[in-house]
């Protein structure tokens, strides 16, 4: 199959999916898309925990398995976009203080009494 541009991937940022969110939306291509990816993948990146995993999908698809539901292009937690940062500000800071004291060398130590 011939190398398919990045742009005309069945789904949308690819590149970017962690194993687990690939899994999961692969699930909902058929045989030509699977295909598509996996030529795509072996041109490219050819990372051998994805390529296993399309070559699976793609043997199953090819003995009988039909695609499930769902949207390629639905929303994906991994490109959620937090708030970000910390929300530790000025106003949520505490006061300082001063650490206490925990021994000088004009305090020496006491002795516990006798110990034999």
């Amino acid at each position: 199959m011939a190398d398919p541009a990045h742009n005309a991937l069945p789904l949308p940022d690819y590149d970017h999916l962690p194993l687990g969110s690939l899994e999961s939306r692969v699930r909902s291509l058929g045989t030509d898309e699977v295909e598509e990816l996996l030529a795509y993948e072996r041109s490219h990146a050819d990372r051998l925990p994805v390529t296993e995993l399309l070559a699976s999908r793609l043997e199953q698809l090819q003995a009988g398995a039909v695609p499930t539901s769902g949207d390629p292009g639905a929303l994906r937690p991994e490109q959620s976009r937090g708030h970000g940062g910390s929300p530790v500000s000025p106003a949520t800071s505490p006061q300082p203080f001063g650490a206490p004291p925990h021994g000088t060398p004009d305090q020496r130590g006491k002795p516990k009494g006798d110990r034999s």
